[in-house]
C-alpha cells in the first residue's frame, strides 16, 4: 500500500489540534452523510466537545499525525454512549480521516490506539453507528471485530434524502 506520509505518530487531542480537527469535521458535515450535523463548526463551538475527551479514562480523542509535516491526518474518539448511568460502561466509537488520507491504514492505526487506550478501562462494549452506504466504514469495523447488530431504516435527513444507519458493536475487556 503506498505510503505518502514517513511516520505517522497517534497522540491525545489536545487543544492546540482543535482548528485542524474541526476543519476535518467540517469537511464530512458540508460534503457526505457520514455525520447527521448540518451546519458547519467553529473551534469554539467544538471545545466542549473536545474537553468532553480527557487524556485518560473511557472517553477518548486520539489523534494521527504525519510526523514531518505536523498535519493532522485523522483521529479516533470513545464517547458516552446514552447519557443515563447504567450505560456508563458503553461507548460509542468513530474515525474520521482527512480527505485525502482514506485507505492509507489511517483509521486502522487510529483505532488499534484507540482499543489498546481503553483496555484498562471499565468498558464492556463499543458501538459504532455508520451512516449507508460506507463500505470502507464497514470494513475497518468488521476487521476489528464489531458485528452488524441492526440497522435503522431512514432514521436521518440531510441533503434532501433519507439515509440509514447500521449498528455494529464489539465486546471490550476481559468479559
Amino acid at each position: 500500500m503506498p505510503q505518502p506520509y514517513a511516520e505517522v505518530q497517534v497522540t491525545p487531542g489536545t487543544e492546540a489540534d482543535l482548528g485542524a480537527l474541526t476543519d476535518l469535521y467540517n469537511h464530512y458535515v458540508r460534503e457526505t452523510a457520514i455525520t447527521f450535523d448540518t451546519a458547519v463548526f467553529t473551534p469554539e463551538q467544538r471545545h466542549p466537545w473536545l474537553c468532553s475527551h480527557p487524556e485518560d479514562g473511557p472517553h477518548r480523542l486520539l489523534v494521527a499525525r504525519d510526523v514531518r509535516s505536523d498535519r493532522i491526518l485523522g483521529y479516533a474518539t470513545s464517547s458516552p454512549f446514552r447519557p443515563k448511568a447504567a450505560y456508563a460502561t458503553s461507548v460509542e466509537v468513530s474515525v474520521y480521516c482527512a480527505p485525502d488520507a482514506g485507505g492509507l491504514g489511517i483509521g486502522t492505526l487510529l483505532y488499534k490506539a484507540l482499543f489498546e487506550a481503553l483496555e484498562g478501562e471499565d468498558v464492556h462494549r463499543a458501538y459504532a453507528g455508520i451512516a449507508q452506504p460506507n463500505e470502507a466504514s464497514a470494513r475497518l469495523h468488521t476487521r476489528f471485530g464489531f458485528r452488524h447488530v441492526g440497522t435503522y431504516r431512514e432514521v436521518g435527513r440531510k441533503f434532501g434524502r433519507y439515509w440509514d444507519v447500521a449498528w455494529y458493536e464489539k465486546g471490550l475487556g476481559a468479559a
